[in-house]
């Protein structure tokens, strides 16, 4: 049974993680770059996607590098806990999810947030470099083939617990909390392109590249 010490350290991990994926590099450079709020344009979402439709590629590239450390750095300062004995090793996987939900759902901007995609990166980086390498790569495939960066998303979305479970079996040992939090942030993805999903469905969907 972990001890009361334990469990109260995990639970002040998991708010911090939160805390830091509540941080929003999109509004944070947009305001540092005099760019306009994200959440005034274009989709609302506070994410990499919505500040390149300002038309400033490099803010679009620091939004989305911020938004992917958030995730890193709170899987990798959870997993250096555990190695001094501070955290349980079970604790590394849902500071992740914490993080990711955090962006998702944060609390400096009335818990509406952006869609995760790359915070999930971020900790997918931090979880097996090879796993986030695969996604990354289906993204980009999926995104140059069809030119739609939601429906690049979904596919990653889908593909990124089988990558995990299929290495998991075959290049490193697979752990359960790992997977299981791997499997919840893709639903958490899913769900939060159900707009974009529809319109794929309805072929009414922007490409990359083409203004609406």
């Amino acid at each position: 049974m972990p001890s009361l010490l334990s469990l109260s350290l995990t639970v002040i991990a998991l708010i911090a993680a939160y805390l830091i994926g509540s941080v929003s590099f999109a509004v944070l450079v947009s305001r540092g770059m005099g760019i306009q709020d994200p959440r005034t344009f274009g989709s609302g979402n506070p994410g990499a996607t919505n500040v390149l439709r300002s038309g400033n590629k490099l803010a679009a590239i620091l939004t989305l590098l911020g938004d992917a450390a958030k995730g890193w750095v709170a899987v990798t300062l959870a997993a250096w806990a555990w190695q001094q004995d501070i955290l349980p090793e079970s604790a590394i996987a849902f500071t992740g999810l914490a993080a990711f939900l955090g962006h998702v759902y944060p609390l400096f901007l009335n818990f509406k947030g952006g869609k995760g995609v790359a915070t999930a990166l971020g900790v997918l980086l931090a979880f097996q470099p090879w796993l986030a390498l695969a996604t990354v790569a289906t993204w980009l495939i999926v995104a140059y083939v069809t030119r739609y960066s939601s429906l690049a998303a979904i596919i990653a979305a889908i593909f990124a617990p089988l990558y995990y479970i299929l290495g998991g079996n075959i290049a490193w040992r697979m752990d359960q909390s790992t997977a299981l939090v791997i499997v919840l942030i893709s639903v958490v993805l899913l769900s939060r392109h159900k707009a974009n999903i529809s319109r794929l469905l309805a072929g009414k969907e922007g490409r990359i590249g083409h203004k609406k």
